[in-house]
């Protein structure tokens, strides 16, 4: 955040969830259907770098690098960071089908779109799963199409929902769609796959795996050759 007097460890952090809660707010309205997901602020002695996933990139740098320009100047007159302070940076998402808030963001706009809410939820479910996804969970709730509100849910694959793994594994979105009837919710949880280079999923085992070993060729024992015993007369 911007230079300020010597505050306490506990205002700091306060005010460093303040700016992260504040700043996300207001880059998923502005960047919504540019497929946002996510920020990242480094703090360095210099100045504050705010890097913006998106699957967009294109869109959030805008022609020439205006868009990112008004951003910049958007982001440092409301939080008070003296001029040359703050740059923002855009990085583009690998893996899109493995990232929840692009997919909330795609299934809100096909609902705004009045794409059937069964189908729409589907299509999503199987995009992610198609795209080497382990598991997903789409729950939208409100009145979907009687006056009476109700809550469905899609689910594919294996997930988990508790524990150290669920960290690192589990991707979680929630979204409000402000539609005519009402407001309707979606929440949109995704497990991704193991990945051992750490790009597409977690670099992280499972706690609980277990590897399968093919078991060893065995060499034939040769029996030794039984000595036959003349018999009595």
């Amino acid at each position: 955040m911007a230079q300020q007097a010597q505050i306490s460890k506990k205002r700091k952090f306060v005010a460093d969830g303040v700016f992260n809660a504040e700043l996300n707010e207001f880059l998923s309205r502005t960047l919504g259907e540019d497929g946002y997901a996510g920020v990242e602020v480094r703090v360095t002695p210099i100045r504050t770098e705010i890097i913006i996933r998106a699957t967009r990139t294109r869109e959030v740098l805008g022609e020439k690098g205006r868009r990112i320009r008004e951003l910049t100047s958007l982001v440092q007159k409301r939080f008070g960071f003296p001029e040359n302070s703050v740059e923002l940076f855009a990085e583009r998402v690998e893996n899109r089908a493995a990232c929840a808030m692009a997919q909330c963001e795609s299934l809100r706009f096909k609902l705004l779109g009045g794409l059937a809410v069964r189908r729409a939820c589907y299509g999503v479910v199987r995009f992610i799963m198609e795209n080497g996804a382990k598991g997903c969970e789409v729950i939208i709730s409100g009145k979907l199409r009687a006056q009476r509100a109700k809550a469905q849910k899609f689910k594919d694959g294996y997930l988990i929902s508790t524990g150290e793994p669920k960290k690192h594994y589990i991707s979680e979105a929630v979204r409000h769609v402000l539609m005519r009837q009402g407001v309707i919710g979606i929440k949109v949880k995704i497990m991704m796959s193991h990945d051992p280079e750490g790009k597409m999923g977690p670099a992280l085992q499972l706690p609980d795996n277990i590897i399968v070993h093919e078991p060893k060729e065995e060499q034939p024992i040769m029996m030794a050759p039984q000595e036959e015993y003349a018999e009595d007369a």
